[in-house]
């Protein structure tokens, strides 16, 4: 009887090791002033910038939920690390501040390093969009965890505010202005509704072309959710910005009311923006209800920017001169309604 070794209980240390070497470049055109050393060693090393007087620390964690079915299913990974980088600085951002560094936990059955490598270049990437460095993260090699061809994803985002400038929301006040900034599609939440509805319900197939998409539906559902750090940036240059929302799970009503004050909601016309395709295509596949479509999705908005209304047009030049696509969309009422009900919907989309 052969003897044991750890490759052949499933772990290859050597495939680990050449997973680091080739991550070390990605990360390293991530590099920020401040970081210390480069990726390799048992912990990463970062300075904050100067010229803070009281630098607060902010931190956000998330993953990219059953999103990382289509990709499986697609055996496409290269734009899925985006989507993570996305989740997880997009919330940093929304306080005012700015994402320093990201740290990623990849979880696989068997490593493929191919496949890990393209998974990491798509985070390397998400870190040149949102400003910060790729720190480190955790490759761990687990037998019999998971299904072969599949793998889990975490995410780990730290930025820093200066603390007179932190966005909380404690300055909304009655008749300020709302902003809402145009999402890629689904971005990374809804996809266990989309799926069954798409793929089960109505029998689609990932690779068939959907001339209202102008691609095939796969790529649709694997479009990278936006990264809105830098234009965040260029909306606070300007002032007056008084909340940000980023649109995640719960859609609109279940994420404009966590940055309001108590005794006040907003009013949002559904005319003044437009829905992907995408969305009325699972809606009409599923038969699902509009209130539960706005509670699923983001319904085309990725970021909402609640500002005093003198801003409000500067703000939206600066989002769309930073190349995203951002318009009024609403009011700040008052309202003593439970949270959801705090968002009030009128117009027809």
């Amino acid at each position: 009887m052969a003897k044991l070794t750890y490759r052949s209980a499933g772990v290859d240390i050597d495939a680990g090791d050449a997973l680091v070497e080739r991550i070390k470049p990605l990360a390293r055109a991530t590099r920020r002033a401040e970081v210390l050393q480069d990726v390799g060693g048992f912990a990463g090393l970062m300075r904050l910038p100067t010229g803070l007087v009281e630098p607060i620390l902010v931190s956000g964690t998330d993953g990219v939920g059953t999103k990382l079915k289509i990709a499986f299913a697609m055996n496409k990974h290269d734009t899925i690390g985006q989507d993570l980088v996305a989740m997880c600085a997009n919330d940093v951002a929304t306080c005012g501040a700015e994402p320093l560094f990201f740290l990623d936990y990849y979880g696989v059955g068997k490593l493929d390093v191919d496949v890990a490598e393209a998974v990491i270049r798509g985070i390397a990437e998400g870190c040149k969009l949102a400003g910060c460095a790729l720190l480190g993260g955790e490759t761990a090699e687990l037998p019999g965890m998971y299904s072969d061809g599949e793998y889990d994803l975490a995410g780990f985002c730290v930025g820093v505010v200066e603390r007179s400038k932190i966005i909380d929301g404690k300055q909304v006040a009655l008749g300020d202005t709302v902003l809402g900034v145009r999402s890629s599609g689904l971005h990374s939440n809804g996809f266990s509704l989309a799926r069954k509805a798409l793929l089960e319900r109505a029998g689609l197939s990932l690779d068939t072309h959907v001339a209202e998409l102008g691609r095939t539906l796969g790529e649709a559902l694997l479009e990278p959710t936006k990264i809105y750090a830098r234009a965040i940036r260029a909306a606070l240059a300007v002032g007056g910005v008084h909340a940000m929302s980023h649109i995640t799970g719960g859609g609109l009503p279940g994420n404009i009311p966590r940055v309001l004050p108590e005794q006040m909601g907003v009013q949002l016309d559904l005319s003044r923006w437009q829905r992907h395709a995408i969305f009325t295509m699972i809606q009409r596949a599923g038969e699902i209800d509009e209130l539960e479509l706005r509670r699923a999705f983001n319904l085309g908005l990725g970021l909402v920017v609640i500002c005093a209304p003198a801003s409000a047009d500067a703000i939206v030049a600066a989002l769309n001169e930073a190349g995203e696509s951002a318009s009024i969309i609403g009011t700040v009422i008052a309202s003593d309604a439970d949270f959801e009900e705090r968002v009030v919907f009128e117009g027809q989309p």
